[in-house]
Order: C-alpha cells, then structure tokens, then sequence
C-alpha cells in the first residue's frame, strides 16, 4: 500500500487496510475464515495484540467477525470497500492538511525575509532619500487621517501626490503591490517611493485632503 511518508499510519491501521483490501479484491472470500491471529501476527511480523487491534477495526465495520478459537469470518466484501474509502479519505484530508502547515510555514518564512529586507530598504532610504527618488519611505498615517475607511482607488493617492504605493505595513503583516480596492485602517504604515518634494506632498496629503 502507498503511503504519503509525511503522514505517519499506526501500523494496526495499515494491517486493517490491507486485510479490507484482500477483501475487496477476492483474495478472501465471503463467508469464509482467515487464520487466527497468531498466524496473522506470524505473516504480518507483529504481536497478535496488534492483530487484534486491526481486527476491532473491521469488526466496527461489519467487514468480519472474530469468534474466540474459531478464527475471522469474511461477512460483507461490499463494506471492505466502505471501510478502504473511508480510511483513504481521512488519510488525503490529514496528508493535505500536513501540506498546508507546511506551506504556511514556508509562507511566514519568506515574509520575514521580506520583512527584513523591506527594514534594510527604508534604513537605507532614510541616509539616502535625498540621492534617489526610488528609495522606499514609510509613512504612518495618522489616527485622524481622511484616508482611514477609503480604498487606494477611492484616495486618488496617486493623482494627488505623484507618489506610488509599493506596499502597506498592517501590523506584523507586509502587503506588498496593495490592489486599488484596498482598505486604509488605522495604524497602516504605507510605503511610497517619490521625489523627496513628492514624499512631503504624500505626507500631507494623508493629514489634509485638501493640498
């Protein structure tokens, strides 16, 4: 059976999974008995304990039906397939839910490499924003500011100042290109990128909306 490596299956499941997949193939007929579970544990090469935990499983089932010294009855190769259906679907939700933990935390990753580096952008900017129109400046709006409630489309920002939005510091989180339809909220730092007249224009632009 193939199995997603980074989802880790207790091995009475997998015994259990393959003991419904015999079922659901043919290899063990309905109505007939498999071995007890010393024989079990022998072809398998674990403790019966865990022989019988897998049995339980497919007991909850309906797929056997185990009877003290008499060995494993096969009752319905019909719910073996249930059963393998079931599991498989847990077994995908569990492997895409590891996928998903995984990217989130690749995705933290890379933004706070972005985050230290858009640091570094504005600590350079600020020795050299007379000598480079190009260097990012973050400006802070204000609690009172008229931008608070409106998208970037709403603002006019750019049609008023000249200056261009590259991205908005909300909190711990860093949007970088913000789209037109984007919200101004209280305490956004935004970064602009202008002419140094540019930049004081943007600056009270965000304080008076009448420049």
């Amino acid at each position: 059976m193939d199995k997603d490596p980074r989802v880790k299956i207790p091995r009475y499941k997998q015994i259990a999974l393959d003991i419904a997949s015999r079922i659901a193939n043919g290899e063990f007929k309905e109505g007939s008995k498999i071995f007890g579970r010393s024989s079990m544990a022998g072809e398998y090469n674990v403790s019966p304990e865990t022989i019988r935990r897998a049995i339980i499983l497919l007991e909850d089932m309906e797929v056997v039906q185990a009877t003290l010294g008499s060995g494993v009855l096969i009752r319905s190769r019909k719910n073996a397939h249930k059963y393998m259906e079931s599991n498989q679907s847990k077994e995908s939700i569990s492997s895409l839910r590891e996928e998903v933990l995984e990217l989130l935390s690749k995705k933290n990753d890379i933004e706070k490499e972005i985050m230290e580096i858009i640091d570094k952008i504005i600590d350079y900017s600020e020795r050299l924003k007379n000598t480079n129109p190009m260097n990012p400046v973050e400006i802070p709006l204000s609690d009172d500011s008229h931008l608070i409630g409106k998208t970037i489309s709403d603002s006019k920002f750019w049609q008023k100042t000249g200056a261009t939005i590259i991205g908005i510091r909300r909190g711990k989180e860093l949007i970088l290109t913000p789209g037109p339809q984007l919200y101004f909220i209280k305490d956004d730092k935004i970064l602009v990128v202008g002419a140094p007249d540019i930049i004081e224009k943007a600056k009270d632009y965000m304080v008076n909306e009448e420049i």
